[in-house]
Formats: structure tokens, C-alpha cells, sequence
């Protein structure tokens, strides 16, 4: 080989060995700005630019790498979300799954843009048709069987609910919108101004001052004027702090919980009180609803409301119930010995001095209360809690309750992640919000902070006053607009009380849900029948340019 060969064989390496280094820096950017987006210690301004990098990487790529753009995705996206839910694990080994599943999916999505883009739309223009895929890939997240809605670009506005008062009319799909909008206005900027071309980078430049700054001046205008809403309701609110590794699930423990929960809640009480909210999972001595009288643990709420009567007592427990004859082999179904099933609920129950109403998680967490079907043969080894083992059973859709002159939609642990499910409580007549949640499975993690942060954007999605208390994290209120009214510290065993406005409007969101999502779901179905015909439209159409090279070659 001459010395002239050998130095562009020399220069060749060196090139590809940068454009490698180039690639991984990119894709490690992108889950960088979005973990350092990200609630509760983030800047959520970052997430802004957090797929620029991706996005100008996707625009470079060679026709013949498109396999490693997959992976450099896969690289950004599992950054994200190992880094920003590593807290996960405290709680399960499944969530080394969780982290790789979701990061697959993340990269598919944004490889299937990448094809539909260089097929139908080969320019900066093309950067938008990410928008539709990706508010379609979130929607999924809530639908199907591994459902992780805790990434959603919209999420990440919870500690900056200023800037996000719109919710009430387009909810967090309102704010992936906009994230996206905002990163593919800025790589458009940057391609148009390497292409040296004027006209649509001032367009762009345009678009984004307008896309960045009508929302957060529109928003902090009505979060100046807007005022709650609705009547004075007293709500006293518990932190039992109970630890759920070693004492909560302990049955001998069942009657001091219950007991703890009175004694906090007792010094608070009023006249005027007219709820008392404790956390999920309260109850664990496990309660049949066909037989509820044999509870102790019920019994001992029902003496404590029938001296104070003007309150009703929301807390979370295990319940379980018969399963009809001939429905054995439903899934959630569990062997009782001697040719019986039952099921058993995570459930929220309203006590008063007349009755017990209760609801059933409907929004199961993944890997913990339940597995798909068809891994069924884990039923048995999923994470025990207490009596709540394996997969359980749902309602099929939300249910609120009632006390007196309110409805109260209860929101058990994961659901409040849920936007559109939560708004169903409203759209059925509840004045107030409660959640109710366990978050001390996760320790002293940013896990408990970001759920606490995640009832702003319910708050302000319904625009009702939110109740939450966590057996131990961090309980406390919030105003129609998201604002902490109060909140309890970590570990510690407290109550506090507030009086909240309950209203009854119903918000537009609270009556629409994610019609942003579904109206992306349309365009993703556009878009790949688009991207499928135009790439069977030009595989015929070189079909014929080489049958045409070949036949003029043997004339």
C-alpha cells in the first residue's frame, strides 16, 4: 500500500472513530438535559432542548446506520429513564425491565419517525411528524398491560405549574405538545441555518419566541386572577408513617395502625370537619365484603365516627370477595382451598355512621399488582403485600362516593398519575379529590417527591382542591391552581387539617380527557399508511427503472 493510501485509510478511521464519539455524546445529551429536566430537583425549562440532540443526530445519519440511530435512541432513552426512576427498584427487581422495556419502545417510535420522515418529508420539515408518534406512543401508556405513564413529557411541568394553567382545557398532553413543539423549532432553526436559508429560518425563529412565550404569559395571567372555587369542606388529613417493610403488612400490628390513625386524627376534629383521609393500604387485616361486620379493624372506625358523626373516614385496605360461580378461570382469580376462588382489591372505603361504600383500584401498578396474562405463570411471585399478592382485581371504571352533601372521587396511589382517568371522578360529580397512596416502599427516593408533585397537575387539569395522604413520603393539600397548601415531612407521624373549596364545574378537560392523544393517534395512522405507500410506490417504481436499464442493455 503507498504512503497516500495508507494516510486516507489512516484519516478514514479517524473520521469514523469521530463520528462515532460525535453520536454517543449526542444520544448521551439527550438523556442527560431530560434527566436533569425532570421533577423533583430538575430545571424543567431543559427539557426544551432535550431532543435537539437526537433530533440533529437523526438528520445526519447515513442511509447506512440507521440501525446504530436505533440504538443511539435506545442509549439516550434508557439514560432517562434509569436515571430519573431508579427508585423503582426499592420497590421491585422488575424494574430493570421497566427501565429497558420503556426504552425500547421509546426508541422504536422515534426510529419509525426517522423512516417516515426520510420517505415522506426529507427536510427539517419532517422533524414535526415526531409530534404524532410520540403523543400516540404516551397514550399507549396508559392503555396497555405495562402501563408507565410516569415519563411523559407533559409531567414534567409539576414544579412549574405556573407556566401550565391550560391544563384544565388540554391536560399533560397539552404540555408534550408543547415540549415537542418547542425542541423541533430550535433543530429546525439550527438545519435551516447550516442550509444557509433565510426565509424559513426566520420563520422558525418566529414560531418559536411565539411558542415559547404565549403559554407561560397566557397561564401567569390566570394564575393571577384565578381564585378556588366552590364551599368551605374541613378535611383532616393522616400520615400514619408506618413502614411497610417491616410493620404495616404484620398482622399483629393490625389494630395499632387503625388506633394510630384515630389518635393522630382525634387532637384536629372540629365541628366542621367533615372528612378524615388516611392513606392506602391501611387496613390490612383483609376485609370480605360479603361479611364486613367481622372486621375489628372496621369496627373500631365505625365506634370512632358514630362519636363524631358530622365526618366520614376515607381509608385505603385489602378486601376480597367470592367469585361467582363459573367464573374460576378469570385471571385474578385465586385458589381457596376446597374448589373456591376469591379476588382480592386494593380498595378505598368511605365509612360513616350509616355504612361502608368502597371502590377498587382500577390503575394497577406493573410488576407489583399485576403481570399480563400471558406470564400468568408469575401470578404467584409478584412482590407480596401483605394479602395483596399477584394480580388483582378491577373495577372497570372509576366510581366516586358520597357523604352528605358531597361526592368524592378517591384516587388510590397510581391512579393520580392517570389524567383522564382522575377527570372521570369529576365528570361523575365529585366536588373533592382525595389520594391515597403507599410510597414508602421506595425510601427516601425522589419517587415519593415526584407522585407528591403529580397532584398539582391533577388539581389543576379539574380545578378541585386535592386531599392526599401518603402512609409515608408526603401528604398534604392542594388548592385548585396546584398550589401546596400544606405538606407533612418524611417519616415523621402527623396529621394536618385544611378547609378546601369543593366545587362541581366541570372542567373541559375533565370532560373531553386526552382528546390531544386520540386526535395523534389518527395522524400516526395517516402518517404510516402514507410512509408505506409512498415506499411501495417507489419500490415499483425502481422495479421498472431496472427492467428498463436491463432491456436497453440487451438491445
Amino acid at each position: 500500500m503507498t504512503k497516500k493510501k495508507k494516510s486516507q485509510a489512516s484519516v478514514s478511521s479517524q473520521g469514523a472513530k469521530g463520528r462515532k464519539t460525535y453520536n454517543i455524546i449526542m444520544a448521551l445529551l439527550t438523556g442527560g438535559l431530560l434527566t436533569a429536566a425532570w421533577p423533583t430537583w430538575g430545571i424543567a425549562p431543559l427539557a426544551f432542548i432535550g431532543f435537539v440532540p437526537l433530533l440533529l443526530l437523526e438528520d445526519r445519519i447515513a442511509k447506512g446506520e440507521r440501525g446504530k440511530l436505533f440504538w443511539l435512541s435506545f442509549l439516550a432513552f434508557l439514560v432517562w429513564n434509569v436515571a430519573t426512576t431508579w427508585w423503582v427498584w426499592n420497590a421491585t427487581p422488575a424494574a430493570i425491565a421497566a427501565w429497558v422495556l420503556n426504552a425500547l419502545f421509546m426508541a422504536t417510535v422515534f426510529i419509525v419517525f426517522h423512516f417516515t420522515k426520510k420517505k415522506v418529508c426529507n427536510n427539517p420539515m419532517g422533524n414535526f411528524f415526531l409530534i404524532p408518534y410520540w403523543m400516540a406512543f404516551e397514550m399507549l401508556t396508559y392503555l396497555w398491560a405495562a402501563k408507565w405513564p410516569w415519563l411523559n413529557l407533559g409531567n414534567v411541568f409539576s414544579t412549574s405549574h405556573e407556566w401550565i394553567q391550560w391544563y384544565e382545557y388540554t391536560g399533560v398532553a397539552g404540555g408534550t405538545l408543547w415540549v415537542l413543539l418547542v425542541n423541533i423549532l430550535i433543530a429546525n432553526i439550527i438545519q435551516y441555518f447550516k442550509l444557509r436559508e433565510t426565509k424559513p429560518l426566520l420563520i422558525n425563529i418566529g414560531c418559536e419566541v411565539v411558542v415559547v412565550l404565549l403559554p407561560i404569559i397566557l397561564s401567569t395571567q390566570v394564575y393571577k386572577h384565578y381564585e378556588d372555587q366552590g364551599t368551605d369542606t374541613e378535611v383532616v388529613v393522616v400520615q400514619q408513617n408506618c413502614d411497610p417493610w417491616n410493620e404495616q403488612f404484620d398482622h399483629q400490628f393490625d389494630q395499632q395502625v387503625i388506633q394510630n390513625n384515630i389518635n393522630l386524627s382525634l387532637p384536629l376534629l372540629s365541628p366542621n370537619t367533615r372528612f378524615v383521609v388516611s392513606s392506602e393500604s391501611a387496613i390490612q387485616e383483609g376485609i370480605w365484603l360479603d361479611r364486613t361486620s367481622d372486621s375489628r379493624s372496621l369496627k373500631t372506625l365505625h365506634d370512632y365516627v358514630q362519636r363524631f358523626p358530622q365526618f366520614a373516614f376515607v381509608i385505603g385496605g385489602t378486601t376480597m370477595e367470592w367469585v361467582p360461580e363459573g367464573m374460576e378461570d378469570d385471571f385474578p382469580a385465586r385458589e381457596a382451598g376446597l374448589n373456591r376462588y376469591y379476588y382480592c382489591h386494593n380498595s378505598a372505603l368511605l365509612i360513616d355512621t350509616i355504612n361502608m361504600q368502597h371502590r377498587n383500584k382500577s390503575q394497577l401498578t406493573p410488576g407489583v399488582e399485576a403481570i399480563p396474562e400471558w406470564m400468568g405463570f408469575l401470578k404467584n411471585y409478584s412482590l407480596t403485600m401483605g394479602i395483596a399478592r399477584g394480580t388483582l382485581k378491577t373495577d372497570p371504571e372509576a366510581k366516586v362516593m358520597s357523604f352528605g352533601d358531597h361526592k368524592v372521587g378517591v384516587a388510590i396511589c397510581y391512579e393520580s398519575a392517570f389524567g383522564e382517568y382522575v377527570g372521570s371522578f369529576c365528570k361523575k360529580g365529585a366536588d373533592l379529590l382525595f389520594v391515597i397512596t403507599n410510597d414508602g416502599w421506595w425510601g427516601d427516593t425522589p419517587g415519593y417527591r415526584q407522585h407528591f408533585e403529580f397532584s398539582k397537575l391533577r388539581a389543576i387539569e379539574n380545578r378541585r382542591c386535592i386531599a392526599r395522604s401518603a402512609n409515608t413520603g408526603r401528604s398534604g393539600f392542594f388548592n385548585q391552581r396546584g398550589d401546596v397548601l400544606q405538606q407533612t415531612e418524611y417519616w415523621v407521624p402527623t396529621a394536618i387539617k385544611e378547609t378546601l373549596k369543593a366545587n362541581t364545574k366541570v372542567t373541559f378537560y375533565a370532560k373531553h380527557g386526552d382528546y390531544l392523544s386520540r386526535i395523534a393517534v389518527y395522524l400516526t395512522f395517516v402518517l404510516l399508511i402514507t410512509w408505506i405507500a409512498k415506499s411501495l410506490f417507489d419500490l415499483g417504481k425502481n422495479r421498472k427503472a431496472v427492467k428498463a436499464t436491463g432491456t436497453r442493455k440487451k438491445k
